[in-house]
């Protein structure tokens, strides 16, 4: 498997950000769906190279200014997209409802677009974080939860945030754009590669554990 990742170009983050916290919500059942994603057989990040490369430049300026990443989700077979859709179209699966998308109603999440038949994760460019404060070891407060189906998601929306909250946004944001990200409109810890190697390729091989 580490070899067919070398030849496609991927690589595991913790071997560029020995540092970064991996979390992949998919790997477990804290995420939206409450039940591990298929796919995500190990909490391996796999990032293309050049996003990768990307990302670690970001991770040294935030470091810089005292903070590690935490990230959710990079890589995404397309299995686990096809899981979501299943998901999503099971209308009596409602038990994270209330931590996840408690003022939308589940029949609304593909015309509102936060379930889709593709995921520009599939491509292995595109990365879901948050920051660590260094100093207590404590997560930011970013005004929502990753994966939120809602507003507050948006990167631009501050009614009823705090200046803390839009403040902490924007440290993500500039540091990831500085160093060739671009912004997602509708959620604030997601983040794809401008110069993606792969633009039309969504790949479907699973996580797993890479060996030395």
């Amino acid at each position: 498997m580490e070899q067919e990742l070398l030849a496609r170009g991927f690589v595991d983050i913790t071997d560029l950000i020995p540092d970064a916290i991996i979390d992949l919500r998919y790997f477990s059942d804290n995420n939206f769906v409450g039940e591990r994603i298929k796919g995500y057989e190990a909490n391996v990040a796999l990032l293309t190279k050049e996003a990768a490369e990307a990302l670690k430049l970001a991770s040294d300026r935030l470091r810089s200014q005292g903070y590690l990443i935490k990230i959710y989700d990079t890589y995404r077979p397309s299995s686990a997209v096809r899981h979501f859709v299943c998901w999503a179209k099971d209308l009596s699966d409602t038990r994270m409802k209330e931590r996840f998308y408690p003022y939308i109603d589940k029949s609304e999440l593909f015309d509102r677009g936060f379930i889709a038949e593709k995921s520009g994760h599939s491509r292995g460019s595109t990365v879901d974080l948050t920051l660590v404060e260094i100093s207590t070891g404590k997560e930011l407060d970013m005004g929502c939860i990753f994966d939120y189906f809602g507003k507050r998601s948006c990167p631009s929306y501050t009614k009823n945030l705090t200046p803390e909250q839009i403040n902490n946004r924007e440290i993500l944001r500039a540091a990831m754009s500085e160093f060739g990200f671009r912004p997602d409109n509708e959620e604030w810890w997601h983040f794809s590669l401008k110069n993606e190697p792969y633009p039309d390729t969504y790949f479907d091989f699973p996580i797993t554990e890479q060996k030395d």
